[in-house]
């Protein structure tokens, strides 16, 4: 089963004051691991960067001049995505700011119910603690040492580390080893027919082994 977990990182909290998507990145997942694939990109907002915001992700107006507008790497962007399930910290936040870029855009919106929330599933798990991102990766022990900014790529490596303990951690990995045994089982089952090996002794073997036991003293059947 194919997943994306995505972040993003913006200039602000509401994309109807006219905040902007400033970074994208994805991480694909197949059978809840990661595979190795991802997708990044840094984005020119087309506007200034608020104090406040630069303070959570470090990018600065001045680094993103440069970047690509959010319609030149749409396509790209929807084309990594697929139809897979998202896997989402705080879905909402994420899916209300890709979708005002998206119409923007001309392009077609991503659906909520597309997106698994692992917010709600904390919660949901840990009802009164603390579900943030940081809270979780303590919880789980989970190493975010890097994570001086909220960069999205890395938060989406830590999140999918706390998406796989949430849906059950080390049974979930459990599942994937019996997939691979069933496929040793297949093997099993369609190798080539091979005689049975005989295991009755011969007549000499018989003969030695009695001869053997004849020496042993006081053997206990015989008490």
């Amino acid at each position: 089963m194919r997943e994306i977990v995505l972040d993003t990182e913006t200039t602000g909290l509401d994309p109807a004051a006219g905040h902007r998507v400033v970074e994208i990145a994805c991480l694909e997942l197949v059978n809840h691991l990661p595979t190795g694939r991802s997708y990044q990109c840094y984005l020119n907002p087309e506007r200034d960067m608020p104090d406040d915001a630069r303070s959570v992700h470090g990018l600065s107006s001045e680094f993103l001049a440069d970047k690509p507008k959010f319609p030149e790497v749409a396509d790209a962007f929807l084309a990594f995505l697929g139809d897979a399930p998202l896997v989402i910290h705080n879905a909402e936040f994420d899916i209300n700011f890709l979708n005002a870029e998206l119409t923007r855009a001309a392009r077609p919106t991503l659906p909520p119910e597309r997106a698994i929330d692992t917010l709600a599933l904390a919660r949901r798990k840990f009802p009164g603690a603390q579900a943030s991102l940081d809270a979780l990766c303590k919880r789980f022990e989970i190493d975010a040492s890097e994570r001086t900014y909220h960069g999205a790529l890395i938060d989406c490596d830590l999140l999918s580390k706390v998406y796989l303990e949430l849906i059950g951690g080390r049974q979930a990995r459990l599942e994937l080893a019996a997939s691979v045994s069933a496929e040793h089982r297949d093997h099993r089952e369609n190798r080539a027919f091979r005689a049975p090996r005989a295991h009755r002794a011969n007549a000499e073997e018989v003969e030695a082994h009695a001869a053997m036991v004849a020496t042993l003293k006081n053997p206990l059947w015989r008490s």
